[in-house]
């Protein structure tokens, strides 16, 4: 906009300054008459634009018929009309996308639609604050059409609307050029120094742009040619000086050359005391202009550093220029209003810094709270405390917790207002109705929409309890309250007891302090004891004999069935886990009597392969007597030849002497080497600059090799240890070892890297046996509200597809495929968006959304807890000590649970012989199904196929 206006100076003729009583009159007929020009040549150009044909087509082509080229005009012109349409329609569905209203912006600009363009612009305004670059082309717009003293007017408005989102020096300076241009005006003079002073106040301060609005005031000052004026100079160069700025000595070299008289003494000592400034402030700008955007870190340490300073201006510069690039942060906010709360405490200032943090982060239920005390700290008037109440309800918090929230701090206020000491008053009349409101709310918007119970313990109805017993003394309205809460689900716990009674301790009577504990020693289920204490206590204290032993009775009755119930518990534990012992020790003898089977028909394997061997060799023509290798362990090469070398294999009868063997008997050495070589074992003193490989491709060729470069990106390495077998087989797994343990973290980032189509898994080496709960898990496992949990997708999906569509919803950060330990897909996804607004409109817009036929689904990432197994305190085995083992997994009892032999095999043999004496023989177990004959696959086909 800038280079506009100085085109536009550069276009007309400078006019020289009039001076006299009918200057004003002259300079505004000549503005008046400028504008008439060029309104007029505006008129011509159109009407030329549209008399000159189209390149290559004359003007009696048409005969009254549309050109392709108005074809695809209008073709596009119905394309953006439904487009304009679409748009519309959603956002009446949600008023809160802001992306939909960015979108509908631009076509209703392509299309020339003024009036509905300012009304769609209007509306996104009142929603959503705008961004730089949204304000200057709304503007740019505006200025463009402006043609009387009453549209300047207007423009004058959007831009004071315009510097009040965020701090823009670039708005700033439009607004002064712009004020410039209506000097002429009545009060145009003062209009320009306003907006400049203002200007300055806001971002001067600004190290690398206030600059800018400095010069410009400058420029404008010295361009009015007045003795007067020249002192006003003066004063901006000195003021200017006393600020640190960048490039503030060729600001100083430029004051020397324009002022006459030499500068004073205080103005180079205030500008020396800048450049001080100035050098302490550059490392923080410096590490601003090297980072990249949003640069949020780099902004909390020079905030640190300004809030140790505690210059208020220069605090409120630096959080309002990180807000800029961080506007979607609420902690950011937060701190913010926190430092104007307590230490600045100037009205306008903090309602203006709450009114746009809710703006900019409307679902964050802290700041629409903290907006709320701040307008009763300031004294706002009650409609509006209401009305910003009602704005946060609607706001559309992504946690049932969150109105829970947003209502108590509601309550606390209206409770703030009732003057307790008048029996009734419409304070507290609305004080209770809003209560009532809050109940039915919570329990039918909040738990229809989130289908879970955000109050579960019943605070806000607690709290109304409270009041009533308290300040109200209507402990019937109290009760009956309490009761409500009981019935939902809180009477088996004991603090929920104790509350209750400890209210009608302070403020009931005995009898129905006797009737809760009665009632709570009944019902409590997590600590029966805890309650019957309280009973006999309070009976010890004020009860008679009848009391005491009616209490002492009902009491001795309901522990003595709790240790019952515990007692049950303790053997249907116990009995779980020796079944559980039982169940690993057979799968454990299943495992060795299988590997016992694979060694036998290993063993075989190697017979059959030994004659085969024999033969090829009496077929080849043997090896030459005092050959040094065996013919039982060579192999057979017909198939390892290469095309090309078949003619002389053929011709010798062997491989020449220092060829390299074929490939087969190439591994064949290798894993008789690694066999041969001396275990060595791991060195646990070593942990710390060591890490554990696993999850390696068995089929892995000379891994120490193949995984050196790899690690070597990451540092020296020492040594790179794998593990094989005793016949020389890999295992999957190996050891890396660094020189120091920098090396060692750096290493860790390479786990889930791919080697051979497999997820290497890098992980600290650590003592098991020492450290049994070890476990290493890379990612959160708590809330996480600006992350998406994805299921349902299909295994086909690629990571680049899955990114094309989140990214239509926001920026995003990481995307993370979930595999199983082969790489292979498992259908679900993890996506981590900037913030928390864009994963809530992400949610709103991708759940139940089909990929591939497949209906996905879509939610703010929050892990189920885990449930941490508790040792037993029964049921050991005969062998040793009780193994901790879970009963069933943290999502209850899983799929491993069913029983996955056949029915068949279940059933007991029909050609068991009875038994001659004793009781007939029970049906074997599908534990013991192992001792079965063997079956081969068609015998097991037979009973899958019988009816």
């Amino acid at each position: 906009m800038a280079t506009a206006a100085h085109a536009t100076a550069a276009a007309e003729p400078e006019a020289e300054p009039k001076a006299g009583p009918g200057a004003e009159e002259e300079e505004e007929e000549d503005a008046n008459e400028a504008k008439a020009a060029r309104k007029r040549s505006e008129v011509m150009t159109l009407e030329l634009a549209w008399d000159e044909p189209e390149e290559g087509v004359s003007e009696s082509d048409g005969d009254g018929e549309n050109s392709p080229g108005e074809w695809e005009l209008e073709e596009e012109e119905e394309k953006n009309q439904l487009e304009i349409e679409r748009l519309e329609e959603q956002l009446s569905i949600n008023v809160y996308d802001y992306n939909c209203h960015v979108d509908l912006i631009k076509v209703l600009r392509l299309e020339g639609e003024l009036d509905k363009v300012r009304a769609a612009r209007q509306k996104m305004s009142e929603i959503f604050p705008l961004t730089e670059e949204l304000w200057l082309e709304w503007l740019q717009d505006e200025v463009s059409m402006a043609a009387d003293g009453q549209d300047r007017e207007h423009v004058y408005q959007l831009f004071e609307r315009a510097v009040q989102d965020y701090i823009c020096p670039n708005i700033w300076l439009e607004y002064g050029q712009y004020s410039v241009g209506g000097i002429g005006q009545k009060g145009g003079l003062e209009k320009v120094r306003s907006v400049f002073e203002r200007a300055l106040s806001s971002v001067g301060l600004h190290m690398t742009k206030g600059l800018a609005i400095w010069e410009a005031y400058r420029e404008f000052e010295s361009a009015i040619v007045e003795a007067a004026r020249l002192e006003k100079v003066h004063s901006l160069f000195r003021r200017q000086l006393a600020i640190p700025l960048y490039d503030m000595e060729a600001t100083f070299a430029e004051y020397e050359e324009w002022s006459e008289d030499p500068i004073p003494e205080s103005v180079i000592q205030s500008y020396n005391k800048a450049l001080q400034q100035l050098e302490k402030y550059k490392p923080y700008e410096e590490a601003l202009l090297q980072a990249e955007a949003p640069r949020l870190a780099e902004y909390q340490s020079y905030i640190d550093f300004e809030m140790k300073t505690g210059d208020p201006a220069r605090i409120q510069l630096i959080f309002e220029r990180a807000l800029v690039e961080n506007c979607l942060v609420p902690d950011l906010w937060i701190r913010y209003s926190q430092y104007l709360d307590r230490q600045l405490k100037v009205k306008d200032v903090v309602l203006s810094v709450h009114s746009r943090a809710v703006r900019n982060c409307p679902w964050t239920a802290a700041l629409w709270a903290r907006y709320l005390l701040a307008m009763e700290r300031h004294g706002v008037d009650h409609q509006d405390i209401s009305a910003t109440f009602e704005k946060a309800l609607s706001a559309g918090f992504i946690q049932a917790t969150d109105y829970v929230e947003i209502w108590q701090t509601y309550l606390d206020y209206l409770r703030r207002r009732v003057d307790f000491k008048q029996d009734s008053s419409r304070e507290l009349e609305e004080l209770r109705a809003t209560f009532a409101r809050a109940l039915e709310y919570l329990q039918q918007e909040v738990e229809e929409r989130f289908n879970e119970n955000g109050d579960p313990s019943c605070v806000v109805m607690q709290n109304w309890a409270r009041i009533e017993a308290r300040l109200c003394n209507n402990m019937q309205k109290a009760r009956e309250l309490w009761d409500s809460i009981m019935t939902k689900g809180n009477a088996k716990y004991a603090n929920m007891w104790l509350e209750y009674y400890n209210l009608e301790r302070a403020h009931g009577d005995t009898q129905h302090c006797r009737k809760a504990l009665h009632r709570a020693v009944q019902c409590t289920s997590d600590y029966p004891e805890h309650v019957c204490d309280v009973l006999l206590t309070m009976e010890r204290t004020e009860g008679t004999l009848e009391d005491w032993d009616s209490a002492v009775q009902k009491t001795e009755t309901r522990l003595a069935r709790v240790a019952e119930q515990r007692v049950k518990a303790a053997e249907k534990e116990a009995s779980l886990a020796q079944q559980e012992e039982e169940k690993a020790e057979q799968r454990k003898k299943m495992r060795a009597e299988k590997r016992a089977l694979k060694k036998k028909k290993t063993r075989g394997a190697d017979k059959r392969k030994a004659g085969e061997e024999e033969e090829a060799e009496d077929q080849w023509g043997g090896e030459e007597e005092g050959g040094a290798e065996q013919p039982s362990k060579r192999r057979r090469v017909e198939d390892s030849v290469p095309p090309d070398a078949e003619g002389e294999a053929g011709k010798s009868g062997k491989w020449a002497a220092g060829d390299v063997g074929p490939p087969a008997k190439q591994k064949e050495k290798a894993v008789a080497a690694r066999r041969d070589l001396p275990r060595v074992a791991h060195d646990s003193s070593k942990d710390s600059v060591t890490v554990f490989v696993s999850n390696l491709p068995y089929s892995l060729d000379e891994p120490a090799a193949r995984l050196r470069p790899l690690f070597e990106a990451c540092g020296e390495v020492v040594e790179v240890r794998p593990v094989f077998s005793n016949r020389g087989d890999f295992r999957g797994y190996c050891y890396v070892e660094f020189p120091d343990e920098t090396a060692a973290l750096q290493a860790l980032r390479l786990d889930r890297t791919s080697v051979e189509g497999r997820p290497m898994f890098v992980s600290p080496c650590v003592d098991k046996s020492k450290h049994p709960d070890f476990k290493v898990f890379r990612y959160s496992t708590a809330l996480e509200k600006h992350k998406l949990f994805i299921s349902g997708l299909p295994f086909s999906c690629t990571k680049e597809e899955l990114a094309d569509i989140c990214k239509e919803h926001g920026a995003v950060k990481d995307l993370r495929l979930v595999t199983n330990r082969a790489g292979k897909p498992k259908g679900l996804a993890y996506v981590e968006y900037e913030n928390e607004s864009q994963a809530s409109q992400a949610v709103m817009k991708m759940n139940g959304m089909t990929i591939r036929e497949n209906t996905i689904k879509v939610a703010i990432s929050n892990p189920p807890q885990r449930k941490v197994p508790e040792k037993p305190e029964a049921g050991k085995a005969s062998h040793g000590p009780t193994v901790l083992r879970q009963t069933y997994g943290a999502r209850g009892k899983g799929r491993t649970q069913l029983a996955l032999l056949p029915r068949a095999l279940q059933r007991p043999s029909a050609a068991a012989p009875p038994a001659e004496n004793g009781p007939a023989p029970r049906p074997s177990a599908p534990a013991q199904a192992s001792e079965t004959p063997k079956m081969s696959n068609a015998d097991f086909a037979k009973l899958f196929l019988r009816k």
